[in-house]
């Protein structure tokens, strides 16, 4: 039995103790003073009625999230389908609509009349055709950017702006510009995979059953008393095939005099926290490690968790599940408004919506509560870094999990874990064949 020590409380530093407690001591520290990462429920109150709500980690599939719907299996939970529409609101022009069916999709009626719009749809078709057969034949161009493939292809800006880039924009929690910069290798594979070239056939969307914290406390059983928060890690070392957290223990507010430096030795370390925090964490970093990590960095996104409908397209039939605000500044951060009623079910007068980044365009009565997440930023060289992943994982005793290794998301928080549980000999059988 080894003792290993897990950094960070996300869904991978979760998972990845989950298993390895199963046959080894696991202890894990979380720097924040409440566990689960990017998986944020919250209780809200309007108008005395009581309303769980998530605001970060919300929806997941029955096609692309294997090992996370093996691991609420095991753990015994439960989901809930919901939908997965995608609306794009062009503040400038006033175009709108809803991809989710023929009726949304015209929910601007005017756009029966328009060219343009009809463009558009047969562009739709165009690229989904082409991404698919790229796919299927494997004939990716080495280092091929998406704006590259646009313009090779002579795609319209309109196509562009409207509904690829955006799309992309909303999912990865990025700008258009960066967009453009994207592998399309990557985003060719990621939207095949996902159902994203199908008009039909899409996967079917699922939320956890009164909010996603739900699955945290099967999860956490066997280790809850090894589990501390408001850990002040100051760095890692290794030394004599050993790993070495360095803590402050600061016993005062005012006096850097009672504070002490605190090390406590384990046989095995997962960091399970973002690349950025893991490289700062590391006292002695190879420059494989160094290399790696710094190659994956994140981004800073304002969450605002509100009941301002203005943030939605102007037409109520065209609400959907996901609805983009494109605006004239490219460069802008992705400015995306979650209809929770719609992804939730919640029933309710009010329509909670969670919105990414635009604080300034919410009206301040109507936020209900504000957070701050980092996502990870997918370009050429990220992903060149994810593809040397052994070159760093489980050397010196050091281990690192995170969704950044793959597409992101919560799967791949979890698929990361798997990955580390492995090389211990602690994963699941329904784990099996489900992390290529």
């Amino acid at each position: 039995m080894k003792n290993i020590a897990i950094i960070g409380s996300g869904i991978s530093g979760l998972t990845a103790a989950y298993l390895l407690s199963k046959k080894h001591k696991v202890t894990v520290f979380e720097k924040n003073d409440y566990i689960g990462g990017h998986t944020a429920t919250v209780d809200i109150e309007k108008d005395g009625k009581p309303y769980v709500i998530d605001t970060g980690f919300i929806v997941f599939n029955d096609k692309t999230y294997p090992n996370y719907l093996a691991l609420l299996d095991e753990i015994g939970i439960g989901k809930q389908a919901t939908e997965m529409s995608f609306s794009v609101h062009n503040c400038q022009t006033g175009l709108e609509y809803n991809g989710h069916n023929l009726n949304s999709l015209f929910a601007q009626r005017s756009n029966l009349l328009k060219p343009t719009f009809w463009i558009l749809v047969k562009e739709i078709l165009r690229f989904n055709k082409i991404c698919k057969s790229i796919f299927e034949h494997d004939t990716y161009l080495p280092g091929l950017t998406l704006g590259e493939f646009l313009n090779d292809n002579k795609f319209s800006d309109f196509f562009a702006e409207h509904y690829i880039l955006p799309m992309g924009a909303a999912i990865w929690s990025s700008s258009l510009a960066q967009m453009e910069e994207f592998e399309f290798r990557f985003f060719v594979q990621f939207f095949h995979h996902h159902g994203l070239l199908n008009i039909a056939d899409r996967p079917q969307w699922y939320v956890v059953p009164n909010g996603s914290r739900s699955y945290i406390t099967p999860l956490i059983e066997a280790f809850k008393d090894r589990l501390h928060l408001n850990a002040n890690i100051t760095g890692i070392t290794r030394q004599d095939n050993k790993i070495h957290l360095h803590f402050v223990n600061d016993t005062s507010n005012d006096s850097t005099s009672n504070k002490q430096t605190i090390v406590q030795t384990f046989d095995e370390v997962v960091i399970a926290c973002h690349s950025d925090q893991a490289l700062a964490l590391l006292l002695d970093a190879t420059e494989d490690e160094e290399s790696l990590l710094s190659s994956m960095p994140y981004s800073e996104n304002s969450v605002i968790l509100h009941t301002d409908i203005s943030l939605l397209p102007d037409r109520e039939l065209a609400w959907a599940s996901w609805n983009y605000q494109l605006s004239q500044d490219r460069e802008k951060a992705a400015s995306v408004t979650y209809n929770m009623n719609i992804l939730q079910g919640l029933k309710s007068d009010h329509t909670f919506c969670v919105t990414l980044n635009p604080k300034q365009d919410i009206d301040p009565t109507k936020i209900l509560r504000e957070f701050t997440y980092h996502h990870p930023i997918f370009s050429s060289e990220s992903i060149r870094a994810q593809r040397q992943r052994d070159l760093i994982c489980g050397r010196n005793q050091t281990h690192f999990a995170g969704a950044y290794w793959h597409n992101g998301f919560h799967e791949d928080g979890v698929r990361s874990a798997v990955e580390v549980a492995k090389r211990f000999d602690c994963y699941l059988d329904a784990f099996a064949d489900k992390t290529d």
